[in-house]
């Protein structure tokens, strides 16, 4: 077990994801039904035996995220050695452009440094994926690099990961440059936004992009390192490639892809390995009741639901009601949501508290999912 402490950043102010993210930051999505977005990055830390994390908050509307990641005590952190802040980057609004990371790591330096841990571990709160974080740094270590980025190569580069970064990589995996993905070729190595580096060289890097630019941030800096932008600053940066489920969580169609990827046995079990938990804050309720006529196909169904109508190719979050002859289809439900009867709704994203009971025919394109907003009535 190497020594290093983990730091959980916000998403990019260029990330939108419209309708849900009105309301809550990307960390605090609904995912599954059960689980939040954050639960998978702060799980990958504790797994990884780092109980030392530091989750950074924007300021769009961030209470649900804070009530949900709380003490972190749900995340088995070791409650002797280990403690989770909430931080927060300060006054500025959340579209802003000085609205950096690295802003984020200034305002909260004298937390940073007080950090003994010679390693640190940075990666973001909008990407769904299992990673061993020991076994990172091992390999970072062992490679003799500087820094270490974590990235994914995909096959369908002209469609996917739009708003993502790429690395460029020479045939040493030693990284060339970090740009935007352009959509232009079907093979990109897409970067993870995660770092692992020593906490000595993270600060020094952190107060080079201060002094250099206000709108610089933390993949700014790193680049200028690969590519010579900045003289006198010459790192050494490696890429390590990921394995199994990958999902950037960037605007809404890859939230409804992430979730309706994961119906699939064999996917999720690419993202829920064995022998690694995926934490999340627990919900005592009952289980859920498929009342006489339930039909439930190649769906998940969380708990405290009740259920007379047919669910199929579909996830349904806490506490919902599906009445007597509703049918869903190829849709995402958010928690405490009722589908009265004989509603048929298929390719949507329902937010929580949703009441669908008066319009029978809720249905949108394939392809094109819907979104109905929260406590929304039709």
């Amino acid at each position: 077990m190497y020594s290093a402490f983990g730091i959980v950043n916000s998403s990019p102010r260029n990330i939108l994801v419209e309708g849900l993210q009105d309301y809550r930051p990307i960390g605090a999505f609904s995912f599954l039904g059960r689980y939040r977005v954050i639960d998978f990055p702060i799980s990958n830390l504790s797994n990884s035996d780092i109980d030392r994390i530091q989750v950074y908050m924007d300021n769009n509307k961030p209470r649900s995220l804070i009530e949900h990641v709380g003490t972190g005590r749900h995340y088995n952190i070791n409650s002797k050695s280990g403690h989770l802040q909430l931080l927060f980057s300060g006054a500025r609004s959340w579209r802003d452009v000085y609205n950096t990371d690295i802003a984020a790591y200034i305002e909260n330096m004298e937390s940073i440094e007080k950090m003994h841990h010679p390693y640190v571990v940075i990666l973001p709160n909008y990407m769904v994926y299992s990673q061993d974080f020991d076994t990172l740094i091992g390999s970072h270590i062992s490679s003799g690099a500087d820094i270490t980025l974590l990235y994914h190569t995909i096959d369908n580069a002209k469609e996917s990961c739009l708003h993502c970064n790429i690395v460029n990589l020479n045939r040493q995996k030693g990284v060339l440059s970090i740009e935007p993905n352009p959509g232009t070729a079907k093979n990109r190595n897409i970067f993870m936004d995660t770092y692992v580096m020593k906490k000595d060289l993270f600060i020094s890097l952190v107060k080079k992009a201060a002094a250099y630019s206000s709108m610089f941030s933390l993949l700014d800096i790193v680049n200028a390192a690969c590519t010579g932008q900045i003289e006198g600053m010459d790192l050494d940066v490696r890429g390590i490639p990921h394995k199994g489920f990958f999902a950037p969580i960037t605007d809404f169609r890859s939230y409804y892809d992430a979730n309706m990827a994961l119906i699939n046995i064999k996917e999720a079990q690419n993202l829920f390995g064995e022998g690694w938990p995926i934490y999340t804050r627990t919900n005592n309720s009952c289980p859920t009741h498929y009342m006489d006529g339930a039909d439930i196909r190649n769906s998940i169904v969380s708990n405290g639901c009740l259920i007379e109508g047919t669910v199929e190719n579909s996830i349904i979050g806490r506490g919902c009601v599906i009445k007597k002859g509703a049918v869903i289809k190829n849709s995402i439900i958010l928690a405490d949501t009722l589908i009265g009867q004989d509603v048929h709704l298929e390719n949507f994203v329902v937010d929580k508290h949703a009441r669908l009971i008066r319009e029978k025919e809720i249905i949108a394109p394939v392809g094109n999912p819907g979104y109905i907003k929260r406590r929304d009535t039709l």
